[in-house]
């Protein structure tokens, strides 16, 4: 599964540590997120979610080998 947190982190202009505090994980895991070594929960999903106002399908997407 892809992401585009990195983008909408640009676009919303938030740091990974911001944004790791508002979901309430470490700076690192919205990092693995943003590298896709890290598939969040759907509760993480959907709170990532709501911060941007996008919906999930917005955020995260399959991979072609998914």
């Amino acid at each position: 599964m892809k992401n585009n947190i990195k983008v909408e982190r640009a676009i919303h202009n938030i740091t990974q540590a911001k944004l790791a505090e508002m979901i309430s994980v470490s700076r690192q895991t919205v990092n693995a997120m943003e590298l896709n070594k890290y598939v969040p929960s759907t509760v993480l999903a959907l709170k990532i979610s709501k911060i941007f106002n996008k919906s999930v399908n917005e955020i995260f997407f399959l991979d072609k080998g998914d």
